[in-house]
């Protein structure tokens, strides 16, 4: 078998290790079913975005590796890895990407607390008396 490409994708502190090949739509996250891995279906449907965008279903076997961030990031993660693999191997599959919004790594990071205050942005409660 030839060897894997792995594309990266990010989004918050996740990081995503992703790897396509055509198959019948095997989806690995981890080592496990992806229903395993995210049992939400929001989450599962935000991975399969790119897939969707494509018109790919069913297409392509993935196997990938996430860490770090909480679930919903590693979902993004994903898309973002997925995505940018679609593109390495079938390349015409880039402007739906693109159109999409797919390829564009989501930069948005958690704003840090502030020193004097509850957090970022929140204030402590003002007393007049």
């Amino acid at each position: 078998m030839a060897e894997k490409k792995l594309h990266t994708g990010r989004r918050k502190e996740a990081a995503a290790r992703v790897s396509v090949a055509p198959g019948t739509g095997k989806f690995m996250v981890n080592k496990k079913d992806i229903t395993e891995y995210f049992n939400r279906e929001v989450l599962r449907w935000i991975v399969k975005q790119p897939f969707q965008v494509t018109e790919t279903d069913n297409k392509y076997d993935v196997w990938c590796t996430v860490r770090g961030g909480g679930k919903s990031g590693q979902a993004g993660a994903i898309r973002h890895g997925l995505s940018n693999a679609l593109v390495a191997t079938e390349p015409e599959l880039r402007t739906k990407l693109k159109r999409a919004g797919l390829l564009t790594r989501d930069a948005r990071e958690v704003e840090r607390k502030k020193y004097g205050r509850p957090g970022a942005r929140a204030r402590f409660q003002f007393s007049k008396r």
